[in-house]
């Protein structure tokens, strides 16, 4: 491997401006196509074999947009002078009812006038649209060709009288758009600082920042394609996009660090591109691809919309590696000696040979390899005492009322908890199959449920329990016992405080309700309301719970079922795949066991952040609406964490922590072989890496950080993860406690039993002979393309 990379580096260094224009062509190429075709993104939360895969599946083959199918699009209206019972609120809604109707894609407009449409208040009210769609869950965003936007639109006659409209989008916040710019803007900028600080001249510094934007690019051009093959999530290319930028950086950075580094010791320009190639060029190899195993690993969660996020989010690693191996080695060549040029003033030259004087990470790796049990225990407990929070870990749904304060989705969720309830915002799908059709004679009459006058719908209440649903007293359209049986059990079980008037497909074999709960989607009790109507037993027919709250409670058990295997794959894969970089077996399991204690760290800030509530407020989260919430609860309050978010970050983290890993023991190793004594090695090994980690760390957290700044919860929990482990990797980690336990450990470090040094491919990163100061001529492997000035610097 070292071999080809070598030639890899030195070709590409020669046709630099070949390799240039093909990544040129390539990137404008796909952008050029994701923009012509689009790129469609489908958030369907499929959970194979889940009761509420079910219910969907029975919605989508026996209902339409007429008996309850198709995509259904909800409006909530708001009249804070009068109730919407007056006259002339009444005239603006049935107006704007009407506009509604007249888009030609809507089969249907329930009124607020109707038993549950309207709050006992008489003040909120909700208009169901119903819409032609295949998608009856409305995830994909080619679902249908009406958006919330222009029902808002059509919906004026109401907003010119002073009601006001606020479209309810159903999806969960990990299914909503995510739309970047600003966050990585910002990244970017301090990443190009601390390139600036580190490498002490500007063209030196834009280098990583230009190789990654190309890697970034292409990334997202190719996932914005795929999503015409598979379904994209949303949540694909902010991922990509954090990803790609840190890593893109921080391989770029490795390499000019190594390939400076060696111009600066006297090795010929060519000889320096191949050599840094094949050296630092392995490690970014290796690198990625820990990454890239961790995040495959996500097949195995049983979630389809985890194992496409995975792939999806490894296209642009995939991505960084290759703009890391050819066009950084492009640009070397083209840029030659000029690397050093536009150095800047307030920063100062920077030696990078290696007679520049000890760094303080010299001094430090010194310090370490003379005192390494202190080290150890102290590194030890404070990383104990970082990952303890981590056992108080809150998991669970995060609804709208998570949003921020200002925007659409919070205002319809307040305008929903108030008026109808929390658990209103996300009413539960109960679809019952039933033994025997129901008979034409015994369904409701066409429009039967969403006709009721309004004056009558609004005189007596049907709470329960302390609910605001209101509307008629009940009334069953459907005669059928079992249905009629069915309904009545499900309004006894605890925590349900009004269920729907049922629908019937048209075959007469599925009734369909709609239940709305007590609790907000994020309160837990709602999952127990779930199972309780699950356990509802109706001879005659089997009971499905579908909806929100019923698919992420399966998501997550079905994702914490399968999250020990998945960390069992990613750890021995890794290690695996280390064993093939350094050939020594007590290395790669230390690599391991090192970056599970990093995983902690940041598990544990999480739970501080956002279960503990000490730091919601810092990262921008505001508290859901709540009457009861004294001061300290609405200053600290806490946050649940999606189930499914902590096996996407073990995966990420643990392959983006196996980056300094590597670039760690590949400086240690090359000097190991040099010279063959452990704790020297180990104290040069920190020396030379530990400015250039720095800074590789301090970019990857600045552009996380920076996303901590966007409005979306979901991306704020991502950003504080990420930026957490990485700055405790590049700190704790491999500052003290993967020192200390090298220097411990000995030769044993590098110890390696015959026969499986035997069975070993040839694939180690770490050569010494790469990074003796003179080059090795081989005048009998000429290099390619020789005759053209090779040794011209």
């Amino acid at each position: 491997m070292t071999a080809f990379l070598r030639r890899l580096g030195d070709w590409c260094g020669r046709h630099g401006v070949l390799v240039l224009a093909l990544w040129i062509a390539l990137t404008g190429g796909v952008m050029g196509a994701r923009l012509v075709f689009g790129a469609p993104v489908n958030n369907s939360v499929v959970i194979p074999g889940s009761d509420a895969q079910v219910a969907h599946d029975l919605i989508r083959e026996r209902f339409d947009a007429h008996t309850g199918g198709g995509r259904t699009a909800q409006l909530v209206i708001y009249s804070p002078d009068r109730p919407l019972t007056d006259k002339e609120p009444k005239k603006a809604v049935e107006a704007a009812m009407e506009a509604i109707r007249a888009i030609p894609e809507v089969v249907k407009v329930e009124t607020p006038y109707r038993m549950g449409g309207m709050s006992s208040s008489l003040r909120i009210g909700l208009i169901t649209v119903r819409i032609e769609s295949d998608d009856p869950f409305g995830s994909s965003s080619t679902a249908s060709p009406v958006s919330l936007d222009e029902l808002v639109a059509a919906a004026a006659p109401a907003t010119r009288a002073g009601i006001e409209v606020v479209p309810i989008d159903n999806s969960t916040p990990a299914d909503k758009e995510i739309k970047t710019g600003t966050s990585e803007m910002i990244g970017v900028g301090i990443a190009l600082l601390v390139l600036m600080f580190a490498f002490g001249t500007l063209v030196a510094a834009l280098i990583p920042i230009f190789t990654a934007l190309f890697s970034v690019a292409f990334g997202l051009g190719v996932i914005g394609l795929l999503g015409h093959v598979i379904d994209v999530p949303s949540q694909a290319s902010v991922m990509a996009t954090m990803i790609g930028i840190g890593v893109g950086i921080d391989y770029a950075l490795f390499l000019i660090s190594r390939h400076r580094r060696l111009l600066a010791d006297g090795v010929p320009l060519r000889e320096s591109i191949a050599r840094t190639t094949a050296g630092s060029g392995g490690a970014v190899l290796f690198a990625g691809g820990t990454v890239v195993i961790a995040l495959s690993a996500l097949f195995l969660a049983g979630f389809p919309l985890l194992q496409t996020l995975g792939v999806l989010t490894g296209i642009s690693v995939v991505s960084a590696v290759l703009t890391s191996l050819t066009l950084v080695p492009a640009l070397l060549g083209l840029l030659g000696h000029r690397i050093n040029a536009l150095r800047i003033p307030i920063v100062g030259p920077r030696r990078t040979g290696r007679d520049e004087p000890a760094t303080g990470w010299a001094a430090l790796g010194d310090w370490v390899a003379g005192r390494p049990w202190r080290v150890l225990i102290a590194a030890t407990l404070v990383l104990a005492a970082l990952t303890a929070p981590m056992l108080g870990l809150k998991l669970g749904a995060l609804d709208d009322g998570y949003a921020g304060e200002g925007t659409t989705t919070r205002r319809a969720y307040e305008l929903m908890s108030a008026g109808f309830g929390p658990g209103a915002v996300a009413p539960m799908i109960v679809a019952a199959e039933l033994d025997r059709p129901v008979p034409e004679s015994d369904r409701p009459a066409a429009g039967s449920d969403d006709e009721a006058d309004g004056d009558a719908a609004t005189k007596k209440s049907a709470k329960k329990s302390g609910s605001d649903v209101s509307g008629t007293e009940r009334t069953d359209t459907v005669k059928d016992p079992v249905v009629r049986e069915l309904r009545e059990r499900i309004e006894e079980v605890d925590g349900v405080v009004f269920v729907d008037n049922p629908r019937i497909s048209r075959d007469g074999t599925t009734a369909l309700f709609s239940v709305v709960s007590r609790y907000a989607p994020s309160d837990e009790r709602a999952v127990e309301v779930v199972e309780r109507i699950r356990n509802v037993v109706v001879p005659g027919a089997t009971v499905h719970v579908g909806g929100e709250v019923a698919g992420l409670a399966d998501a997550g058990e079905r994702i914490t079922s399968r999250t020990p295997l998945v960390i069992a794959v990613v750890v021995l894969l890794s290690a695996f795949l280390l064993l093939l970089a350094f050939r020594a077996p007590l290395v790669a399991v230390k690599a391991a066991v090192m970056n599970l204690v990093s995983l902690g760290a940041a598990f544990g800030a999480l739970a501080l952040v956002f279960s503990y509530g000490l730091g919601s407020r810092l990262v921008g989260m505001d508290p859901p609406p709540s009457a009861n919430s004294s001061p300290v609860e609405v200053l600290f309050f806490t946050v649940p964490i999606d189930n499914y978010v902590p096996v996407i970050l073990f995966a990420v983290l643990f392959g983006l922590s196996m980056d300094y890993e590597v670039f760690l023991l590949t400086a240690v190793r090359q000097s190991y072989l040099r010279h063959g004594d452990n704790r020297r090695a180990v104290a040069e090994g920190l020396g030379a890496t530990g400015r250039v980690i720095t800074s590789a760390a301090l970019i990857m957290v600045a552009v996380f950080v920076a996303f901590v700044a966007y409005p979306d919860p979901l991306v704020k929990v991502f950003g504080v993860g990420l930026a957490v482990a990485i700055a405790v990797d590049a700190t704790l980690i491999r500052g003290f406690l993967v020192p200390s336990t090298m220097v411990l450990l000995g030769r044993l470090n590098w110890w390696c039993p015959r026969w499986l040094d035997r069975i070993l491919p040839p694939l180690a990163v770490a050569e010494h002979h790469d990074d003796e100061p003179a080059p090795a001529p081989e005048p009998e492997r000429p290099l390619v393309g020789a005759g053209r000035g090779r040794h011209r610097a």
